[in-house]
């Protein structure tokens, strides 16, 4: 098992996260940082476009301490943009281009952005906000700026985060989360060093950047090591596919639903029954998933294609996200998500099994939220993750689901994971989401959303026969409703709130 010396680590942390990509442009400046549409920049290239972002960003008044939003999809321009921001001891606040523009104004409003930057060049969601907001008069390097009069006063570098990012949230509202550089740099070290990672390797960047996942684990993580990130700004599963297949590609990470259509697309590709696809020739040496729960059907036929584990972890946005993972010289047969990384403590509440962590990763808070703050996070340190879980007796962590989502059924207990593992092993099925819907009576039923894989014909009467035989008769579904597909947030995380509106 890979040995690292958190407290050596820690003290080699630097101060802020653009020293990343300065180290290496000292040290390798030829050496591949970035891959976009088959142009690659060096890490020299990619300092020299970080400064002249930085540049512009001073012309536009930005200053220590004062928070700049980043309207973007994965792309070379933005990942400049967020380090620009970070040497200016600035604050980004990176949102996805797919939120709605009344999402993207709350956001905005709540932050106080003076600066706003869409990454126009790349995004038609991104140009058609700027174009909303007015913005073009401010440009560079495949960036457009808005400014705004209404924006809060910046607060001083020292108390200033490196990052704000906005939660999905269980309840639809959005929460900004402070995370610190130090934050960010102790997941992307230790990410890094768990993973195996070496200048050689060349990871695909499909997880949104704007997600705190794909930023610190997959951008900060990689760039750490030295390696390459090849970007790519929104999911497909035909280009993942062609990723895979290109012979280059060394790691891959994405959510669950990424890996369902991935194999969705291979089966039929092959003309071969669901989920059994023929194996990928390929160099991967590294898979793995995270985001949301990972289910054993679905990491079982994922591994058979990839030809190698599927590594699991578990994090949210609160904790920079990392708690813990599988090991890459440990891979597991179950659906743990691994031990806790090194330099993180879990606790878990043995009364009703909540979770709490604490360590280096632990967001600095919640902006303009003292009361929130309090209600998650103690003196001590410990984070209260608001989600259900266990250890095995190896002390592996399992994730039995949020505890807002647990469902009271006739004073029984169900967890929504079971019920929807259970329906997410039916071959017919691509992925399920199981939701409480409260009754007059007081009780509440189960409801299972289901997406039903492309070409299959899939009855309710039939999926509710299937989980009859594999689940006691108070976890079994009350309704089935089927659906071309779940809501989902750009990072793949399926919407459950809005599952539960529609019920």
């Amino acid at each position: 098992m890979t040995h690292i010396d958190v407290e050596a680590l820690l003290t080699a942390l630097p101060a802020r996260i653009d020293a990343i990509v300065r180290r290496h442009a000292r040290t390798a400046p030829d050496a591949p940082a970035l891959r976009e549409d088959g142009r690659t920049l060096g890490y020299r290239e990619l300092e020299n476009g970080i400064d002249a972002c930085a540049a512009w960003l001073r012309d536009l008044g930005v200053q220590a301490g004062e928070r700049v939003m980043l309207v973007s999809e994965n792309c070379v321009a933005q990942v400049a943009a967020l380090f620009a921001i970070a040497s200016l001891d600035a604050c980004f606040v990176n949102v996805n281009a797919r939120l709605t523009a009344p999402e993207l104004e709350t956001i905005r409003s709540h932050c106080g952005a003076r600066v706003v930057l869409y990454t126009a060049a790349v995004s038609a969601d991104a140009a058609a906000h700027a174009a909303s907001a007015g913005a073009g008069a401010h440009a560079h390097g495949g960036l457009v700026a808005s400014v705004h009069a209404d924006s809060a006063e910046p607060v001083p570098a020292a108390g200033s985060p490196a990052a704000l990012v906005y939660t999905t949230g269980t309840t639809g509202n959005p929460k900004g989360v402070m995370l610190s550089h130090r934050n960010l740099l102790f997941v992307a070290a230790v990410s890094s060093r768990l993973r195996g990672l070496a200048p050689g390797d060349l990871a695909y960047g499909v997880l949104p950047v704007s997600h705190v996942y794909g930023l610190s684990s997959v951008l900060l993580g990689t760039l750490y090591a030295g390696a390459c990130l090849q970007l790519a700004p929104r999911f497909t599963p035909q280009a993942m596919l062609e990723a895979i297949r290109g012979g280059e590609l060394t790691i891959v990470q994405g959510v669950p639903a990424m890996y369902a259509r991935l194999l969705e697309l291979c089966a039929a590709e092959g003309g071969g029954p669901q989920g059994s696809p023929a194996p990928l020739a390929s160099r991967l040496r590294f898979a793995y998933a995270g985001g949301s729960p990972l289910d054993p059907t679905l990491k079982r036929d994922v591994e058979r294609l990839l030809g190698v584990p599927l590594h699991n972890g578990y994090g949210l946005t609160e904790a920079a996200p990392t708690v813990s993972q599988t090991r890459l010289d440990a891979p597991r047969a179950d659906t743990s998500v691994g031990h806790a990384i090194p330099g993180v403590e879990l606790r878990v509440d043995g009364t009703d099994g909540k979770l709490f962590v604490r360590g280096p990763n632990v967001m600095l808070g919640y902006y303009r939220d003292p009361a929130g703050t309090a209600a998650v996070l103690d003196a001590d340190g410990w984070l209260d993750t608001g989600d259900l879980a266990r250890q095995g007796p190896d002390g592996a962590l399992f994730i039995d689901g949020r505890s807002k989502e647990l469902i009271i059924r006739s004073g029984f207990k169900v967890y929504p994971l079971e019920v929807e593992t259970v329906l997410n092993a039916h071959p017919a099925v691509t992925q399920s989401a199981v939701i409480g819907r409260a009754l007059e009576s007081g009780n509440e039923e189960v409801v299972a959303f289901v997406q039903p894989a492309a070409g299959t014909a899939l009855a309710a009467d039939e999926l509710l026969d299937w989980a009859g035989a594999r689940l006691a008769p108070y976890k079994r579904p009350a309704r089935i409703v089927f659906m071309d597909s779940l809501p989902a947030a750009p990072s793949g995380k399926v919407l459950k709130h809005r599952l539960k509106l529609q019920a």
